[in-house]
């Protein structure tokens, strides 16, 4: 063979299995048709949190003036953003590469498909490896609509020739949320719909209806209960049709309503690599698919669509592979983020996921956070804690108000260490942080 391992997609899973195995060593290559890092680095995590922080700014200069500070409303100039993002993403670039070429890997610039077992196709060069894994991640997926044509997804919102004055963002989960932050906070007049009454499914109820009047506090108008029906091109913008009836004119439709595991043109019908109802290629517990010799990782098996999760499991199959033996991913411990205004961080069971199986008492704590005091900001921050009744262990956190992600990595520590609320409440607390709410909390709620 010519490889230990061949990896198809050079994205975060990917390169960190590539790069671990290399460096164990095991003879590696990686195939990668468009930028290394893959959606994070290029159209996700990164140029998204990028624009995060100048919502951010922009909404620091607004609080400003209470604590004294004479500031003029800023307006965004968007070539410098966007050109100041492309240099940063273009140097992440030149790192990952380095990443693989220092590791030893072989780096293929092209279009990889399996032909048989063992084998792949780059271009016109057929090469053969005992392993091959395909870390092909997501793509973000546009409902068929009229006017299809006249939507953005979240691929070209970070390369757009202006940015809007007016924006429509449709979807309820991660990106809908985030941009619909980013751009009522750079001063666009925002509007977001979601065929729910409730944005970000799968998050504790009370995270969800907290965060969504925040939302609304903080100036994105939310249009509930309604799906798009059409976009027509008009005279210096789109008309929007939505299913309630409402129509609103537009600079800008952007469509976060899902994404789907990128497996086109791969050939996995050569190897019999079956997939499931959504796309997702079937794995194992040691991420192989239902074709020997041939592995999955990240986005397109659809686990935890995560960067760090795609990590973890890259590690896992080079440890697995070529090293020791690989721990595997703790999937019931995953702390996340929403980076909307405001944050969220989340690690653990929802309260609805806890009543399912544990008797529960549940404490919580909402307030207006310290900065916004002086500020006149009427945003407020929620924190809530789940924990057995009777054993007091911690079965989930949540919070809700500014630097919550941030805030939440600690706090996934102590829950993968199976810290107790006894715990909790002998850490001495930093004050004053909106953080010490979480070791401060000492009565329960009243309806537990």
């Amino acid at each position: 063979m010519d490889y230990d391992l061949f990896v198809i997609g050079a994205g975060s899973g990917g390169v960190r299995a590539a790069r671990m195995s290399a460096q164990m060593g095991a003879r590696v290559a990686v195939a990668e048709v468009s930028d290394l890092g893959g959606t994070c680095v290029n159209l996700g995590c990164v140029p998204k949190k990028l624009f995060v922080y100048a919502a951010q700014f922009r909404r620091g200069f607004r609080d400003a003036a209470g604590f004294g500070l004479a500031v003029t409303a800023p307006e965004l100039d968007w070539s410098t953003l966007r050109g100041n993002k492309d240099r940063e993403i273009s140097r992440l670039n030149d790192i990952y590469g380095n990443l693989l070429t220092g590791a030893g890997c072989t780096l293929y610039r092209g279009h990889a498909e399996i032909t048989g077992p063992n084998r792949v196709r780059v271009g016109n060069e057929e090469i053969t490896a005992h392993r091959i894994l395909i870390a092909t991640g997501g793509w973000p997926f546009v409902p068929e609509v009229p006017g299809k044509e006249h939507i953005i997804t979240s691929n070209e919102v970070f390369h757009l020739e202006q940015w809007p004055e007016r924006a429509v963002v449709v979807g309820g989960g991660y990106i809908a949320v985030e941009f619909a932050g980013i751009f009522n906070g750079t001063g666009v007049d925002t509007t977001l719909i979601h065929r729910r009454d409730l944005v970000l499914r799968g998050f504790d109820q009370d995270v969800r209806r907290f965060a969504q009047q925040q939302f609304q506090e903080d100036g994105v108008t939310l249009e509930l209960d309604a799906e798009l029906a059409s976009v027509e091109a008009i005279a210096g913008g789109y008309r929007v049709t939505l299913t309630n009836g409402k129509v609103l004119d537009t600079d800008l439709v952007l469509c976060a309503t899902g994404r789907q595991p990128n497996t086109r043109n791969l050939g996995l019908e050569a190897v019999d690599v079956r997939t499931d109802d959504r796309g997702a290629i079937i794995v194992d517990d040691e991420y192989q698919t239902t074709a020997e010799g041939i592995y999955a990782i990240g986005d397109v098996v659809g686990r935890a669509e995560l960067t760090p999760v795609a990590l973890a499991e890259g590690m896992f199959l080079a440890q697995q592979w070529f090293g020791e033996g690989g721990r595997p991913v703790r999937y019931d411990a995953i702390p996340t983020a929403v980076f909307s205004e405001p944050n969220i961080g989340t690690v653990g069971l929802t309260e609805e996921e806890a009543r399912r199986n544990y008797a529960v008492t549940v404490y919580e704590s909402e307030f207006r956070p310290m900065q916004n005091t002086l500020s006149g900001n009427p945003l407020r921050a929620y924190m809530k804690l789940i924990v057995e009744t009777g054993s007091e262990q911690v079965l989930g956190a949540h919070m809700v108000g500014p630097d919550a992600g941030e805030i939440m990595q600690g706090f996934g520590v102590a829950y993968a260490m199976g810290a107790t609320k006894a715990d909790f409440d002998q850490t001495i607390g930093i004050h004053p942080t909106s953080a010490e709410e979480f070791v401060t909390m000492r009565t329960p709620r009243s309806n537990n």
